[in-house]
């Protein structure tokens, strides 16, 4: 678990980069809003495609090596950032990054499903995706010291190789439980407790059975809504500080901090919650959207932030929104391995994943127009508002049970 959350903190302090230098790097390039738009498109256009080709080959390869392998692309991409000199090259730069960034998920949710029982997952897949906020915490701290010091391209050429060190841990120590000398019988036994199926985690169920099932689509539906909210929150808050309360690269840490910091206790109590219903009871159907219920009511009152009359409320406002997306989250990504089995999670995620980034591609055009011709964030944080009610209400149409889907003949290889 610590990995996966130190993991995560890599992939959104690289992720988030951009977005806290974009105030400095639009006044050395001159970019518009739409050419910073452009930028984020084609970052997610590229994390759209590998996103789907990460699940297949990290179920196929395993998650140890196919992690190390997701981890070197997006590392050496985020490093070619300080090497960039134009809107071009840190367009290739960034579609790079995505390639990479893409397998963080799909790998980082099949070591949850291979070490989890199925009522503890919610709590794990919490932790773990709170490394999100921490690495959005991070990056407005140390960033600016860097470039304070030195200068905008150090800042992602030291972050690069300081990371560096998680993959040698990762490689060193991540095993499967059945490979893990160290697990006793009772432990491999208390893991598998509730697993779907023994005889299907050895041969996955081919990509056109996934696809059949509504599981699938009531999965990929909610994060299609759900996932671009993020991608604003990550990409655009810096811009929306400096438009609205004139903030910049100096004074962008604390209220960044306070968001993030929100977000954090969001992402474990949403996980939290929806764990603690099933100890005491309740069946996954129940317990996961009764969390996610909660969380999407808390992402409503962000629609006013745009009009609040100080920081500081605008500032619990949006951490209020950003906790809710990360509890929401949590939940949502412990789906496919509640519904599938092992040796199809990866593939789930990655369908998800690539909708999720599709509807990010939309968000960012929109986002882009909407400030280009009107200067405001009206809409943009309205769209955000509506997302989760509607998300949680596609999985409730899809999927009202939550039923696991077994292949009849125990499935065959992909």
């Amino acid at each position: 678990m610590a990995l996966l959350f130190a993991a995560t903190v890599i992939n959104y302090v690289d992720r988030q980069m951009l977005g806290l230098l974009k105030p400095l790097l639009s006044q050395e390039f001159r970019w518009s809003d739409t050419d910073y738009a452009d930028i984020i498109f084609w970052f997610q256009a590229s994390y759209a495609v590998a996103y789907l080709v990460f699940g297949r080959v990290i179920d196929r390869v395993g998650a140890r090596w196919g992690y190390a392998l997701t981890f070197v692309i997006w590392n050496l991409a985020h490093m070619a950032h300080g090497l960039a000199g134009g809107l071009v090259q840190f367009t290739l730069a960034r579609v790079a990054l995505g390639a990479g960034e893409a397998g963080n998920f799909p790998a980082g949710l099949k070591s949850v499903a291979e070490w989890f029982p199925r009522r503890e997952r919610a709590l794990a897949v919490g932790i773990f995706n709170a490394g999100s906020n921490v690495g959005a915490v991070v990056t407005p701290l140390v960033v600016p010291v860097i470039v304070a010091i030195a200068d905008w391209r150090t800042a992602f050429v030291v972050t690069g190789v300081i990371s560096f060190g998680w993959l040698a841990a990762w490689l060193a120590f991540y095993r499967r439980p059945e490979e893990d000398r160290h697990l006793t019988g009772a432990e491999l036994a208390h893991i598998r407790s509730d697993a779907i199926s023994p005889t299907i985690a050895v041969e996955g169920p081919r990509l056109r059975w996934v696809l059949r099932q509504r599981q699938t689509w009531a999965y990929v539906l909610a994060k299609f809504l759900t996932d671009p909210i993020w991608w604003v929150f990550l990409f655009w808050l810096p811009d929306f500080l400096g438009r609205r309360f004139g903030l910049d690269l100096s004074s962008f840490g604390p209220p960044l901090v306070a968001i993030y910091l929100m977000s954090d206790v969001g992402s474990v109590t949403g996980g939290w919650l929806s764990s603690r219903l099933m100890r005491r009871g309740l069946g996954a159907n129940r317990s996961r959207k009764v969390a996610m219920l909660a969380c999407a009511v808390c992402v409503v009152p962000v629609l006013v932030a745009p009009w609040v009359g100080g920081l500081v409320a605008a500032v619990l406002i949006i951490g209020l929104a950003t906790a809710g997306h990360q509890g929401f989250s949590a939940n949502l990504m412990t789906l496919p391995s509640d519904l599938f089995p092992p040796s199809a999670v990866a593939t789930v995620v990655g369908l998800g994943g690539t909708a999720g980034a599709v509807g990010g591609m939309v968000m960012s055009k929109f986002t882009g127009w909407i400030l280009q011709t009107t200067g405001g964030y009206g809409p943009i944080f309205l769209t955000a508002a509506l997302a989760y009610p509607l998300a949680l209400l596609a999985l409730q149409t899809l999927s009202p049970q939550l039923r696991p889907a077994i292949p009849e003949s125990g499935g065959a290889a992909f």
